[in-house]
């Protein structure tokens, strides 16, 4: 979680009051409904700065009231009371999908754009004490939004979620392999609507479950270490609170991994293969340098070099041969450094079945390390 700080692009004052309430719907997706002037002043507001909040992941805050929720898997968390429930946004931009989860009770919603919209949650909600997890299911690049807090029953309180953070942390830098990108779209990828791209169902984030661990993950879409879709690379935005060059730097000491998970390579085999150019000559210092930088970060952390889940890093020569190169370089350097290579992947991006398949790769594997099977907090 990264610490409020100033930021002029922050949305720092309401120019208007534009409230939106969602109605109880069959489906789990939340359907919008327009209360124009509508006003809550019976209920109990909880600003987003209440200490009884508990943040997962990474965010970016400029106002002492507002977290932006930036990257996937980024979960708010707590308990409150009464029979009433809703979320408080602004300044959403683009498609900025979350699960929220309550009592073991999940649906799913887009925050629409407005200086100030309200989601008012349509599920069962007796009058005692519930539990929320507010997570964000689509990529950082796919949409952001700032959370101003929720709103509760009058006279009902808040209190720090229960139980109490888990003692396994771990970070996975990826590309859209890793952000969850197309998992639960059909027969054919589509980017047109991320709905259908789910952060939680991730290998990522399936790993984590298994583990029963904390997770950040920082994956972007295109993103390569040498050649990619997006204008940016790994080393560029991997410590950033946004993913942009110009983005602020994130205050990465407030969440210090136990092991850290790097997947690329996929953009820079498939960039480059579809131009019929070489494949980036300097992919294997680039590489080995993101590591370096990374463990300079984190000295204590484990370090995990992975490949594979889709066709590129699981049958590109190029990238196999680069990606071999960089394993031997960094296990020969950092004595607490590893490499996996997963068995299962697809050609298309992988859906919610493949993600689940490597996922219990993974986590079966680890478990067999040391550095996790033989922990105390496992």
């Amino acid at each position: 979680m990264t610490r409020p700080r100033t930021d002029a692009r922050a949305p720092t004052r309401l120019l208007g009051l534009a409230l939106l309430l969602f109605g109880a719907v069959p489906a789990r997706e939340l359907g919008a409904a327009a209360e124009a002037g509508a006003q809550t002043l019976s209920h109990e507001t909880v600003a987003a700065s209440h200490p009884a909040f508990r943040y997962l992941g990474r965010f970016d805050g400029a106002a002492a009231d507002a977290r932006q929720v930036v990257w996937q898997s980024s979960t708010v968390e707590v308990g409150f009371e009464g029979a009433h429930l809703a979320f408080l946004f602004s300044g959403a931009e683009k498609q900025a999908y979350f699960r929220a989860e309550v009592d073991g009770v999940d649906q799913v919603f887009r925050v629409p754009e407005g200086d100030l919209v309200r989601v008012a949650w349509s599920g069962p909600l007796g009058p005692g004490p519930h539990a929320l997890r507010l997570t964000k299911r689509s990529e950082a690049t796919a949409g952001t939004a700032w959370f101003r807090g929720i709103e509760i029953a009058p006279g009902a309180s808040v209190r720090p979620p229960v139980p109490a953070a888990a003692s396994l942390h771990l970070l996975f830098l990826g590309d859209s392999i890793t952000a969850g990108a197309c998992n639960e779209d059909g027969a054919s990828d589509q980017w047109d609507d991320r709905r259908t791209h789910n952060a939680l169902l991730s290998y990522a984030a399936l790993t984590a479950a298994s583990l029963g661990a904390d997770l950040e993950n920082i994956s972007v879409s295109g993103m390569g270490i040498a050649a990619g879709y997006v204008e940016f690379t790994a080393a560029d935005v991997w410590d950033r609170v946004r993913p942009a060059k110009d983005a602020p730097k994130a205050d990465l000491g407030s969440f210090e991994p136990d092991i850290v998970f790097f997947n690329f390579g996929e953009n820079d085999a498939s960039f480059t293969r579809g131009r019929g150019t070489p494949f980036p000559g300097d992919f294997v210092a680039r590489y080995e340098a993101l590591v370096s930088s990374v463990r300079r970060q984190f000295p204590k952390a484990e370090l995990v070099v992975l490949r594979g889940g889709m066709g590129g890093g699981a049958t590109d020569p190029r990238l196999i041969a680069a990606w071999s190169e960089v394993v031997r370089q960094v296990e020969a350097a950092d004595p607490r450094a590893a490499h996996y290579v997963f068995g299962h992947w697809t050609k298309l991006h992988p859906r919610v079945a493949d993600d689940r398949a490597m996922a219990g790769e993974l986590s079966a594997w680890l478990r067999a390390q040391p550095f996790v099977g033989a922990s105390p907090r496992h």
